[in-house]
């Protein structure tokens, strides 16, 4: 009895550090953020946990660059996963910043720190529970990277869906307006702040710099969305730039469009509730009601016999 005192002891002391850890760590970066408004860094775009494993990432492939350490990641165990981790990387925004080698590095560190926490809270109890812990600190701290990149590509992929309509009415106005495309570009990231107008902003000043082509560059900014409007939106515009034909009427049909999706997916979204609802229902609420309105009816039972 002592043993499940202690342990579920333990358990809420974990919960709650981690709870408080998460709530600083997310403060700190909201008041970074404030701070360094306009500036588009890696943990003003997330908090918590995964902006930290975003940030050791980061911080681990400039330390290898700086260093020149060699690696046979890239050759050995991880590289069949290399793809889907770039992949993963760009999807998170990350694309060309980080490396999968430190990527892989910050796994190991995180599954063995994990992993070890596990075995000396656990020791503390009895042995079983010591490797119970260890095993599952050890999953935990391996799969904290994937975690953290696959949160932060879902987040940019939300922001893109709210922000996309905009930017397509902004642009459709500025060549309504007598604009060419780029000035309606500029008149768009230069008036509006987020993600998407960071990544529209990174790509007209990589053509107009003369580091990619513009057709290049838009496709790679699509590239760093999980997005087939997106995707489909670069492809129009590619091809009216260069057969000139009309884009306004085009553009204006696509804000359409995507404003239908993000209405769907909210409307989906809102239909989930209830069916989401029903877990903690039948799982907390429902065995409480049952004891308690049987309760009395199983003591007077038991009297009985």
């Amino acid at each position: 009895m002592s043993a499940a005192l202690g342990l579920v002891a333990m358990a809420s002391g974990l919960a709650f550090g981690f709870l408080g850890v998460r709530w600083a760590s997310g403060r700190l970066v909201r008041a970074k953020g404030r701070k360094d408004k306009g500036r588009s860094g890696l943990q003003t775009m997330c908090t918590g946990m995964h902006a930290w494993v975003l940030s050791r990432v980061r911080e681990e492939t400039v330390r290898r660059e700086a260093s020149g350490i060699a690696s046979v990641l890239s050759r050995g165990v991880f590289a069949w996963k290399r793809g889907w981790m770039e992949r993963s990387a760009c999807l998170a925004g990350l694309g060309g910043k980080v490396s999968v080698e430190a990527m892989c590095t910050v796994r190991a560190k995180l599954a063995f720190g994990c992993a070890a926490a596990g075995l000396v809270f656990g020791a503390v109890f009895s042995n079983e529970l010591a490797a119970l812990m260890c095993v599952g600190g050890g999953a935990f701290g391996a799969t904290a990277v994937f975690r953290a990149f696959k949160e932060e590509g879902m987040r940019r992929a939300k922001e893109l869906e709210r922000s996309l309509p905009e930017m397509l009415e902004v642009v459709s106005l500025g060549l309504r307006s007598g604009l060419s495309f780029e000035r309606s570009l500029e008149l768009y990231y230069r008036h509006f702040e987020g993600g998407l107008s960071e990544a529209v902003s990174l790509a007209h000043r990589r053509w107009t710099m003369g580091f990619a082509t513009r057709e290049q560059a838009l496709r790679d900014m699509a590239a760093s969305y999980d997005s087939k409007l997106l995707s489909r939106l670069v492809e129009n515009v590619v091809r009216s730039l260069r057969f000139g034909s009309s884009l306004a009427d085009g553009l204006e049909g696509l804000a359409t469009e995507a404003r239908e999706v993000r209405r769907a997916r909210l409307q989906e979204a809102i239909a989930k509730a209830p069916v989401k609802m029903m877990v903690p229902t039948g799982t907390l609420i429902l065995p409480a009601m049952l004891i308690l309105v049987l309760g009395p009816v199983l003591l007077e039972l038991m009297q009985g016999f």
